[in-house]
């Protein structure tokens, strides 16, 4: 989906300097035919599970209305989420609204929409129960367990570890489910967890999934019916250009455990998975004009984006591929350090990588930045958030305009005795 082309990026078969000439920089853009392709493979690897598209990862409507469209369910973290996620035409009963921290407006919003719930705590299990009795509205949940499961990624994004803020341990799950039997308009049907993100070894998914089985097997026993067993996502991507376990790969490591835990249980279960990097996290590139190119104790090259419009590389050392987009075919001439606008000496994107002889003026392609990309960008420094455009073929959508002055200052207020 991204080639090069007389020395030219391009992305399917638009020219990446095309979209600069005509839009300006930064651009995030989007290639529809990797997006479709990562769909068809989950849902090759995963024929008879419920795939649940994890919204935070990416929240743009266009590329959310694509995944719904193919029949996927929504993980939602929020009410803002859940709102575009209903928005987007995901269906309610396909909706869980997960998250360690509801409102009792989400859950009212929640409980309104039709969806359901992954319950985090034994507060939100009765606050839950209290509102849903109010509103005269029966909730099916699940509970989201923790099964301290050590993963190798970031400890930011680490979030099966005992010390992890979310879930409930594994010793309180059956107390829980006994609870959420007593309570009314409460229907506990599932059982959930999520170990962590950009997850290459997969393992750990099966430690998981076994432990889950296990906690299915007692609060069966108990009256419970099970309907799904949701191993959350975290599956990883490829972002050094080495190589990443495929959706096809999870799906022979962890159905063998999923179908050993059916054959010991008397309920009809679903598995269910909750995808959103693997997904949307290599279908996208950001473009960015270089400002400056200064030679001091490194060779620094300045571009447009910065950590308001890509975190990643600043809070979680995130590597990220970049190349010359206008020197595809140029050899290497020296190490750069790629750095950002921002007023902060940690605004560094990419360290010492090897690029052709880079000039002001030249286009920086940084890839697979699909994943909390975009949607974890902000107005620092009063920065206008960038466009976002999809390509499909030879063919390419604005899908969210620049932001303009305006915006930044949008809902802000002036009290009476300053004017």
């Amino acid at each position: 989906m991204f080639w090069e082309k007389d020395g030219v990026l391009y992305i399917e078969n638009v020219s990446s300097l095309e979209l600069v000439e005509k839009l300006g920089t930064p651009l995030y853009v989007t290639s529809r035919k990797k997006l479709k392709e990562n769909i068809e493979a989950y849902k090759k690897a995963f024929p008879n599970a419920k795939i649940l598209y994890a919204v935070k990862a990416n929240n743009n409507l266009t590329i959310m209305k694509i995944i719904a469209n193919s029949g996927f369910g929504a993980d939602v973290f929020s009410d803002g989420e859940l709102y575009m996620a209903l928005l987007a035409g995901f269906k309610p009963d396909s909706i869980l609204f997960n998250g360690n921290s509801k409102s009792d407006d989400e859950i009212k919003m929640g409980l309104k929409a039709g969806v359901l719930f992954s319950v985090d705590s034994f507060d939100e299990l009765y606050t839950l129960s209290e509102i849903a009795t109010k509103m005269n509205k029966e909730v099916k949940i699940a509970f989201r367990v923790n099964p301290e499961i050590s993963v190798e990624t970031h400890p930011k994004i680490a979030t099966g570890l005992k010390e992890s803020k979310f879930g409930l341990p594994q010793n309180l799950a059956l107390k829980a489910y006994k609870i959420a039997m007593s309570l009314p308009k409460i229907n506990p049907v599932g059982i959930h967890c999520h170990i962590g993100s950009q997850i290459l070894d997969l393992e750990p998914f099966c430690e998981a999934l076994r432990k889950l089985g296990e906690i299915a097997t007692d609060i069966e026993k108990i009256g419970i019916n099970l309907e799904f067993i949701d191993i959350g996502g975290g599956l990883g991507i490829d972002y050094t250009g080495n190589s990443a376990p495929t959706p096809a790969d999870l799906s022979e490591k962890i159905l063998p455990v999923f179908e050993d835990i059916c054959s010991k249980l008397n309920s009809e279960v679903e598995l269910w998975l909750e995808p959103g990097r693997s997904i949307v996290g290599n279908t996208t590139i950001l473009l960015s004009k270089v400002n400056a190119v200064k030679r001091t104790s490194k060779n620094f090259v300045a571009i447009d984006a910065g950590f308001n419009l890509l975190i990643r590389p600043v809070l979680y050392d995130a590597y990220h591929r970049v190349v010359v987009a206008n020197k595809m075919n140029h050899p290497a001439k020296d190490k750069y350090t790629i750095v950002g606008p921002i007023c902060e000496a940690g605004d560094i994107i990419a360290k010492d990588r090897e690029l052709p002889d880079v000039k002001k003026g030249d286009i920086i392609a940084i890839f697979d930045t699909g994943a909390y990309g975009f949607v974890m960008s902000s107005q620092y420094n009063g920065r206008r958030r960038c466009a976002e455009v999809l390509v499909d073929g030879t063919k390419w959508y604005v899908i969210r305009e620049r932001e303009t002055f305006q915006d930044l200052i949008y809902k802000q207020i002036l009290p009476e005795f300053v004017l």
